[in-house]
């Protein structure tokens, strides 16, 4: 992992070849986030909002024993926050690789950035309550807080589609073989999103138990039955391991830009394939582990 993330941005610094791993990890790192910070601004400074309220969201965890669905009721808020702020830093070097005009990045990432911050404020919100943000239906109140949830996550699934589009239709500003790899990577966050739909439409995650069952440490996962959440969690994050992938096979072999791309498919091809099996598996109501 250390070498993908390594790799995700150019080093311009040739000194840096003495540095230990972790020293070239850090300056890569940081080199990402101020790209970011330059050219997507408001991507970065509200994935910093979201990252300290899950600061809050951890102290939360030990000073505050009341639990939901047999879990701290600030978990969920912890989760998100992670979830969305890794994927505001994404999208906001991603933007960048894409010939957009400034004012057509502009309207992508304020559009991006306050959607999901509203999205995020509400899980927030309702976890500070001690209920439900997603599927509650329990009160109007409850009802109306959960429509703009998916009103929220359907125009940022129209800005994935948009992207997923473009990375076909334009030349973006990488190798051919990380082109490819981002629309692999958009293609499967898409049917990510279709899962999110599914749990939406049955107003709960689980499949042959209720929710709130015995779940793994952390994310919960159900242990006893099927969990929808598994498949959504690792299909949503293909725009990072499919696109590092490529970055780093680029990196360590040097053959044509063909070969590669023949590689970045295999690679794709078989990440969707156990995203698929997970899903299928849920949907008979297995458990992603069972104990």
């Amino acid at each position: 992992m250390e070498q993908l993330i390594s790799i995700f941005v150019k080093n311009d610094q040739p000194s840096s070849e003495n540095l230990t791993n972790h020293s070239l990890v850090g300056i890569k790192l940081k080199r990402l986030f101020s790209i970011v910070k330059d050219q997507s601004p408001v991507l970065y400074w509200i994935s910093i909002v979201i990252s300290l309220l899950g600061l809050f969201c951890i102290v939360g965890i030990f000073i505050d024993e009341r639990t939901l669905l047999g879990v701290n009721v600030w978990l969920k808020p912890l989760k998100f926050s992670i979830s969305i702020s890794i994927y505001l830093i994404t999208l906001g070097y991603l933007v960048t690789k894409y010939p957009y005009s400034q004012k057509k990045k502009a309207i992508i990432n304020h559009l991006t950035a306050w959607t999901l911050l509203l999205e995020f404020l509400i899980i927030f919100y309702q976890g500070s309550r001690g209920v439900q943000s997603h599927y509650n239906v329990a009160t109007p109140f409850d009802g109306i807080l959960f429509m703009f949830m998916g009103i929220f996550v359907g125009i940022n699934v129209l800005t994935m589609v948009l992207f997923l589009i473009d990375a076909i239709r334009l030349k973006l500003r990488v190798a051919k073989s990380v082109q490819w790899a981002i629309f692999l990577g958009w293609l499967i966050v898409i049917f990510g999103s279709w899962v999110g739909g599914q749990m939406i439409s049955q107003l709960g995650h689980n499949v042959g138990v209720a929710d709130g069952q015995e779940g793994l440490p952390l994310v919960n996962w159900s242990l006893k039955g099927g969990d929808l959440r598994v498949a959504h969690f690792f299909a949503l994050h293909g725009i990072q391991i499919i696109p590092l992938f490529a970055m780093w096979l680029g990196h360590r072999w040097k053959f044509p830009q063909g070969k590669q791309i023949w590689v970045v498919s295999l690679f794709a091809l078989m990440f969707a394939s156990v995203i698929g099996y997970i899903f299928y598996q849920a949907k008979q109501g297995v458990p992603f582990i069972a104990f």
